[in-house]
């Protein structure tokens, strides 16, 4: 960025817990320039002391002078905007990130509600209020695209649990916020340094159980073509950043004509109708949606295998001989392997060469982990309109073995002599 272009001011809502933290370290790195003039990010949790895991790189961010933490509770539309109001001889926000919303698949759906529509529908309402030039939504991967391969931005697709209904519903109400100058990027499964959440974390920290105990890593989802398709944090970051580039200079209106497409309706009638700022069922909202995936087209056979490759192990499917003779059930299935999984971790982590006492990864596999997932992605399109060049192409052992290292420096991972 040429010093003599004013840089622009912004700010994260939510996602401590999942990707703002590679945000901010993309937006105001640890070291070197900053993208920004002025970053303030904002969540519900502490970060002095730590309420959630922050990875060894984040307190750095946190130091630089550009940079500032608030911890507010974000269902509180007065806290939202108070939040919006900048620092004293600074300029109003130009973009907003938007991070918010439930990743838990065990909360129940009027936490959904709360903790991801009604909060994105607060930090939205001020952000147009204010004229922000940018706002851009995260979405997780909360869909089933089926076997139909990669789709595109065009096709419809289906969130399954009610979790991610409503984290579908959130974008049917701000694509109906007609100035709000909204984004909206949806990715695939995320992984990367310090990503401790989500299914890439868990597959990694399973096989590394299994290569531990010299046994294959099965599962009951042969033959294992269906897509899990994947995408790095490092460009989870700066696709963000490049969305808001893009929104800036156009606004809505031209951005919705170059971009825009129609997020149909998946959800229960009655159930909307008792929620307040929801978009009626018979509306078709539009607005620039984005898929964000790497070049890997991972598979569950593809990640399986490369992830186990990694520690010496292999990954299998049971035959469906041995799935009719253990007439296997999710519920008998979960409480099985985890005893095996979280009793070898632990035992993993008291032998390791320096014993780890503090670790932010898990596991255990809920029901949600051992279901069958399929998301498969076309990234063509930010590609094409944005002009957004993947920093991480492939998904490959290389990358987790990036992952696994920088969770051995910090201590969070158990390290053995032959290791």
């Amino acid at each position: 960025m040429s010093p003599s272009v004013q840089k622009p001011t912004a700010i994260i809502f939510g996602g401590l817990n999942t990707c703002s933290r590679p945000l901010a370290a993309f937006l105001v790195p640890p070291e070197g320039e900053a993208l920004v003039s002025h970053l303030r990010i904002v969540d519900k949790f502490s970060v002095s002391p730590p309420t959630t895991y922050l990875g060894a790189e984040f307190p750095k961010v946190l130091s630089r002078p550009e940079v500032e933490y608030r911890q507010l509770n974000l269902t509180v539309s007065s806290a939202v905007a108070s939040a919006f109001e900048p620092p004293a001889g600074k300029a109003s926000y130009d973009y907003v990130f938007d991070l918010t919303g439930e990743v838990n698949q065990d909360r129940g759906e009027v936490i959904a509600i709360k903790t991801t529509f009604t909060v994105a529908r607060n930090i939205a309402l001020e952000a147009a209020k204010r004229d922000v030039k940018s706002y851009v939504r995260l979405q997780q991967p909360v869909y089933d695209t089926s076997d139909n391969g990669a789709v595109d931005e065009k096709e419809d697709v289906v969130p399954v649990r009610a979790v991610d209904i409503w984290w579908h519903e959130t974008l049917r109400m701000l694509a109906s916020i007609e100035n709000l100058n909204l984004v909206i990027l949806r990715i695939g499964f995320v992984y990367g340094p310090y990503i401790e959440f989500g299914l890439y974390a868990l597959v990694t920290t399973v096989a590394s159980i299994y290569g531990y105990m010299k046994k294959p890593m099965k599962t009951i989802w042969g033959p294992g073509k269906d897509p899990v398709h994947s995408v790095h944090a490092e460009d989870v970051a700066g696709a963000m950043w490049a969305c808001a580039q893009w929104m800036s200079p156009l606004g809505r209106k031209q951005a919705d004509a170059l971009a825009g497409e129609r997020i149909h309706f998946h959800n229960d009638k009655d159930k909307v109708k008792e929620v307040n700022g929801t978009c009626p069922p018979n509306a078709q909202p539009v607005a620039p949606l984005f898929n964000l995936v790497d070049d890997s087209a991972t598979t569950l056979a593809k990640g399986g295998s490369m992830i186990t490759e990694f520690f010496g192990t292999t990954f299998e499917f049971y035959s469906s001989f041995e799935i009719t003779l253990a007439k296997f059930k999710l519920e008998d299935l979960e409480e099985e392997i985890n005893e095996h999984h979280v009793g070898t971790w632990t035992e993993m982590l008291q032998l390791s060469t320096v014993p780890v006492t503090h670790t932010p990864l898990n596991a255990y596999m809920d029901k949600y982990a051992l279901l069958r997932h399929r998301l498969g992605y076309s990234n063509n399109k930010i590609k094409r309109v944005v002009g957004y060049r993947l920093k991480r192409p492939q998904f490959c052992q290389e990358t987790i073995k990036e992952v696994v290292d920088k969770w051995k420096e910090e201590g969070s991972w158990p390290v053995f002599h032959n290791a």
